[in-house]
Parts: structure tokens; sequence; C-alpha cells
């Protein structure tokens, strides 16, 4: 469940009682300076005196009660006295009521720091806001980002505080409008509570979870709340009989153990049941208890006693000590059916693991002139994770990528593999030795030629499994490939890869970009068999002056060749109204009602959509929906000129919206195969149409002996023309294969 507010010690005339708040710090932490402490909330209160509160928006609570709820979490989580310093005085620093210089002189240069840093971390909410980075430049967008990156690795105490700040200020929007709930929900849950959980700090992470839910899907936070408080008064009942139960097992075999019953959070409860699609009475953790033991071989004495009272449920059980989750999580977890065949979730950890669970990062403080076990290291971990997001940020600056990047980590997806030294590297799920080299090194990456998975040559687009050892084939004069951008071809999966092989085509002179843009668009368009396109026109198309623009944009990466093919596709249509074979309806009109199933509008019921004529978005195109008077919700695409405008306008009628399911329609297409003949040869074509879910209709194969070539024309049933280029490119890829393409008509 959420927590609420605590509240501010007060005195009779209503102000805060300070030495009472300044008693109950020092309980929780008594090495803290209690006169510095003092003089920092005085200076904060004084300057609410001196400039009263300017947000009309935000609730009117004084910028000191602020600080002093921001510097009693962070007491919790054990910072040290820099830090509550830094807390108390930071709304006023940003309020403007207290300057900085002042700040570094009455409190030192360590607090000034530590308040620059997050004033600085403050730039994201407009950063990640969708409705107002439409009206940032991009540049700036980068650069706040950077800076926010660089704080955070100078010092993870800002980030701390700024997770403090945040909590704080999702518990102050109970009762603030609608749409500053939404927007601080919105920024809390894409960011701060990812980075709660990437941290490792578990209490903060679950509060901000369940807030945030709370205000963005209410309906479904409302349900499992009713459901929880309905049965609380019997769930207590039985937990209270289970721990009895427990407690008395564990001291019969001399263990000691701490047992209670484990807090319930709404937003885990929910995701599990979206996740295995459950009904509530079949979540196993509603019923939980949590087992808390001296060592760790207690943890496994204990788990056998849970299991020897209870009937273990196959499939349940996860060894997080032996396999800790990627934030250093360490716990044993297993579900029993318990007294009176009810389902129950028992969690077992050292009381060293369970401090860890809740702090997180803050339990490995590890500054100069601090002592810290030196068997952990998973502060220098989380710090080391910082950096590699910066590293690739400050290259490219990648804005979209910052938020995917947070959540990644969060997935259980992941694959570990080896280096040929034997050292372990973890990536992503479906990552491939491309992906591996780079996350290497750069220039191997750079380098990469080939690979090796046990001893045995791969492309360089397989998916790598864990436990494989992977070995990259260098070469001295290697450079990265435009093909490996091509999502059809599956060369890079991860975000760090692909930024690395765009920063460096961006290096490249114009004329190379030019020439290679050319001809990479002229391969695609030969190899989907496209009708001649005016490349002028078609720039205009994809809003560049002149078609040399285009193809410099492409060399260089800045312009996406699929969005590109989409708009030579359009443009080309026209002159194929007497062809069989397009893989566009000529009956769909633009712009035109969108259907349910077309697009999906957050958080409202059924609404008519309608495509914007301007930009002509498709299905896999990045998307906002704009609100129309009386003609339901236009859609557009996201860098759309007119959408840009329309949210600078008026932001209040930008809306989110996503694309429904694929389309279950399919439109025939013949592909042309050219290939040197081997044994094998159209079976492994056909384990590529089978991977890729395509219906054959039919095959034509001839052989020439004289040349020992091979010709095939295959009839298939293609969804989209990202499907058919996906799928040339993979049949491209398989040995002997000399040309794979599209052909312009279908035989009947």
């Amino acid at each position: 469940m959420v927590q609420v507010r605590s509240p501010q010690p007060v005195k009779t005339d209503g102000s805060i009682d300070l030495d009472r708040w300044l008693d109950h710090v020092l309980a929780i932490d008594s090495a803290l300076n209690r006169q510095a402490l003092k003089e920092a909330c005085e200076r904060a209160r004084q300057a609410d005196i001196l400039i009263p509160h300017q947000d009309e928006e935000a609730p009117q609570v004084p910028s000191h009660v602020i600080g002093l709820e921001i510097a009693e979490i962070l007491a919790d989580l054990k910072l040290d006295q820099d830090s509550l310093v830094a807390a108390v005085l930071y709304r006023g620093v940003r309020e403007g009521k207290i300057k900085l210089t002042e700040v570094r002189h009455q409190f030192g240069a360590v607090v000034a720091k530590l308040i620059e840093g997050v004033l600085r971390m403050a730039a994201i909410s407009d950063s990640l806001n969708p409705r107002e980075s439409m009206v940032l430049s991009a540049q700036t967008q980068v650069e706040n980002l950077r800076k926010m990156l660089v704080a955070m690795v100078d010092d993870v105490r800002v980030a701390l505080i700024k997770l403090a700040e945040r909590t704080c200020a999702i518990r102050a929007v109970k009762n603030a409008n609608e749409g500053r709930r939404q927007r601080v929900a919105r920024e809390v849950f894409d960011i701060y509570a990812p980075l709660a959980h990437r941290l490792g700090i578990g209490h903060i992470k679950w509060e901000l979870e369940d807030l945030s839910f709370r205000y963005l899907e209410p309906e479904q936070y409302k349900q499992i709340a009713q459901l929880l408080h309905e049965r609380r008064v019997d769930r207590e009942q039985y937990i209270t009989t289970v721990v009895q139960q427990l407690r008395e097992a564990l001291s019969d075999t001399q263990i000691k153990a701490e047992v209670k019953g484990r807090a319930k959070h709404i937003y885990s409860i929910w995701r599990k049941m979206q996740k295995k699609g459950l009904q509530f009475s079949q979540i196993y953790d509603v019923r939980a208890v949590r087992v808390l033991v001296p060592e760790v071989r207690d943890c496994y004495t204990a788990l056998g006693i849970v299991h020897t009272l209870w009937r273990h449920i196959p499939k349940e059980f996860d060894d997080y000590i032996a396999n800790p989750k990627e934030n250093g999580y360490r716990s044993l977890h297993t579900a029993v059916i318990g007294p009176e065949g009810k389902v129950l979730e028992v969690q077992i950890r050292t009381s060293a693991m369970h401090e860890e669970a809740e702090l997180g990062v803050c339990a490995h403080w590890k500054y100069k002139g601090t002592d810290v076990n030196s068997t952990s290291s998973h502060y220098e971990e989380k710090i080391s994770w910082l950096r590699q997001v910066l590293e690739w940020h400050e290259e490219l600056g990648d804005i979209g990528g910052l938020a995917e990047q947070l959540r990644v980590d969060i997935e259980p997806d992941r694959v570990y593999v080896f280096t040929p030294d034997g050292h372990v590297i973890d990536l992503p799920k479906n990552a491939t030795p491309l992906d591996f080299a780079y996350r290497v090194h750069t220039e191997i990456g750079h380098a990469c030629r080939g690979a090796k998975i046990n001893g045995r040559i791969v492309p360089l687009n397989y998916s790598l499994q864990t436990g494989e050892q992977v070995e990259v084939i260098t070469s001295k004069q290697g450079t990265p490939s435009r093909d490996w951008l091509n999502p059809n071809l599956g060369y890079v999966t991860t975000s760090r890869a692909r930024a690395k092989i765009v920063h460096w085509f961006k290096l490249q002179a114009r004329d190379q970009n030019v020439i290679a843009g050319k001809a990479m668009l002229e391969r695609e368009l030969a190899r989907l068999d496209l009708p001649p396109v005016n490349y002028e026109l078609l720039a205009e198309r994809v809003n560049l002056k002149t078609a040399e623009d285009m193809f410099a944009a492409l060399g260089a990466t800045d312009l996406r060749l699929n969005q590109v093919v989409h708009q030579a596709q359009q443009l080309v249509e026209p002159e194929r109204d007497s062809d069989n074979f397009e893989l566009i309806p000529r009956k769909t009109p633009t712009p035109r009602v969108g259907k349910r199933d077309d697009v999906q509008i957050q958080g409202v019921g059924n609404l008519m959509t309608q495509i914007a004529g301007c930009c002509h978005p498709l299905p896999g195109d990045p998307i906002i929906g704009y609100i129309t008077q009386g003609r339901g919700v236009s859609i557009h695409r996201q860098d759309c000129a007119n959408a840009l405008q329309l949210a600078s306008r008026e932001p209040e009628r930008i809306i989110q919206v996503s694309w429904g399911p694929e389309p279950e329609k399919t439109y025939p297409v013949e592909i042309f195969i050219h290939a040197y003949d081997r044994a094998g040869l159209l079976r492994d074509i056909s384990q590529v149409l089978l991977n890729e879910k395509i219906n054959v209709i039919s095959v034509n194969t001839q052989s020439n002996k004289e040349d020992s070539t091979a010709h095939m024309s295959l009839t298939i049933e293609i969804p989209s023309l990202d499907a058919l280029g996906r799928l040339l490119g993979r049949i491209s890829q398989l040995p002997n294969i000399i040309e794979a393409r599209r052909r312009h008509r279908i035989t009947s």
C-alpha cells in the first residue's frame, strides 16, 4: 500500500517545532550534527517569511516544510549530514529565496554542489515531458540530459536527494488539479521509480510506483485497493496464525528468526495480474510473510522448514541468493499451500540482505575517508551503470533512449555470455555479437567483421544465448557498415551499439554520405521492386530541401531508411493503379476515419480517429493525437511540423496514442531468389519463411547445371512493406545467395 505523509510536529501557533523535529531525526541517526541542521532549518524558514510562496499551480506548502520532509526521507536512507542540509535548503534555492553563493559561504562547498546538481536534474521534467519537449530544441534537451547524468555520476547523493524530492512531490499532489497530478505521476513512473529500482532502494520504488499508478490508472487502483480492504481482517488474522506457527517451527530448530507479514503493493499485484492473465484471487503474494535470519546458511534451513510445514507449489521458487537480480537484490522466494489450503508466499533473507533491499546503494557508501565492507561491489556497479549511460548520451544525445535505458534494467530478460578470457558480460535478450562487441569497446565494435560462438563462426545478427562464449573477429581496416543500422537485418538491438554506429557515420564527410545514402536507397528500392521515383519530390516528402540533402541525411543516419521507403511507396502508388500486387490498399483514403483497432487512445473510451493528411503516419511511426472540434482525434507523426505548432499553441489538446494490433490482412507478393545451387538451399529458405511466419502460396525452382546456379520464384503473403524488407534481408544473408528481391508481377 502507499504511504501517507507524516505530519511535522507543530507548536500551538501552527509553526513547525524544529526542536521536536530534530529530536526525531537524531533518533534515526545520532551521528548527525544537530546545530548545523538547525541552522539550515532556520535559514530556510526565514527565507519563507521574507519571500512568500508564489507557485500558483503547486499546493501552498512552505518551502522549508517540504525541505524537512525531504530530509526526513534521506535520514531514513542513512544519508550523511551534508545531504540532509542540502535537502532542507534545496527548495528555497530552487524558488529563488536563497542564493547559492550564500549556501556555499554559510554551509560549505559540498552542500552547494549537491544543491546545484539537484537543480540540474530538474531539467529532466522538461526534457522528458512529451508535450513540453516538443517546444524545446533537440540541442537543449540533449544538454539538459547531459547535465543531469553528469550530476548523478559525480555524486550519487544528488540522485537520492532528487528521488526524495519527487517522493514528496507525488505525495503532495493528492489535492492538486488533474493536469498536475498526471504530469507528476507520469514523470515519476517513467523516470524516478525505475531509477529507485536500479539503485536498489526498494521501499522508495514501491511507494513511487503505487502513487503513480493511483493517478495514472485510478479505476484499476481503486478496484484492487477495494479488494484488499474487503479481505483485510480475515487476511491479517490468517497471517497472524501463519507467523506464530512458523516462529515455533524455526525456534524448535534453534534458528533465531524475525517473522512478520509483508506489505502489499497495489501496482505489483496489478502488474502480475496483467502479465500472467490472473484474477485477484490467484495472486500468491496477497498473503505473504517475510523471514529474516542471521546467516545465509539459515536461509536454506528455514526454506526446508517452510517446505516441511506446507506443500510447495511447483515452478514458484526463485533463488535470488545464488542468482541475484541485476540491482543486487538477494532473497529466497517460495509459494506454498498454507493453512486452510490457501496459497501463501514466503520470502527468506538475512538482515543484511533486507537492509540492502530497502536501502540499495545507500547501504554501501564509499566516500573518501569512509570505511566500507570490501566484499560489497554493488555501489561501484551502480555508479558504473550510470557512467555507461552517460558515455553514449554525450556522443549522440538519444533523448528517447534515456527512459528506455532506465526501464530496461527492470526487465529480467537478460543474457549472460563469456569473453574469451572468461569474464561475464550481461546484455538484453536477443542481443547480437555486434551488441557484444560494442559493449566490450567501441573500437572493437567498429572493427568487427565476424564472430565465433563456442569456437563456431556465426552471422553477426545471431541471437546470443546465456552461457555462450563469444569471440569477436576484427579487421585493422574495419569500419561500421550502414547495413548494421537497418532494423530489417537485425544486426544490433541495443541503443548503446546503435548510438556508437550513428556517431561514427556523423563524423564522415558529407560527400561520402551523399554517395552512400543514394546507393543505400537505390539498393532498397530495387530490392523491393518499387517503380522509379522523383527524388526531389521524395525529399520534399521527408521535409528536406533537395535530393542531395536527403541522401546526405540517409548516409549520416539522421534519416531512417524505412521512413524514406514508405514515402517513396506513397509517392509512386498512383502509377501502379493497373497492378494487382500493391502492399497498401488503393481503397484506403487519406485522411480517413480510424477504427478502434487501428489506433489506441490512452485513458479514454471509444473516440473517432482520423489519419492526418499533412504527415500521413504509418503503423510503426511514433505518433501523437490532437483533439479536434467535432472530428474526433487527428493522428500525427510526432515530428510533424503542424503537430509541433499545435502542441505549442494548445498543449492541453494533445493526447498520447499508440498503434493498435497489427492488421491481419495480407497481400500476395512474388519474390525472386538467385543463388549458387547447393544441398539444403530450399530447406534453409523455408526455415527463414517459417521463422518470419510467412505463408507461401506457390514455389517454382529451376537449376542451371552449367553454372551451378538456381533460380527461385516464390509467391508469398506479406502483411507490410517492412515485413517484406526484413524477409529479403534475412534470405540475403543465407550462404550462397546471390540476390533476393521482389518481382513486379505476380504469376497467376
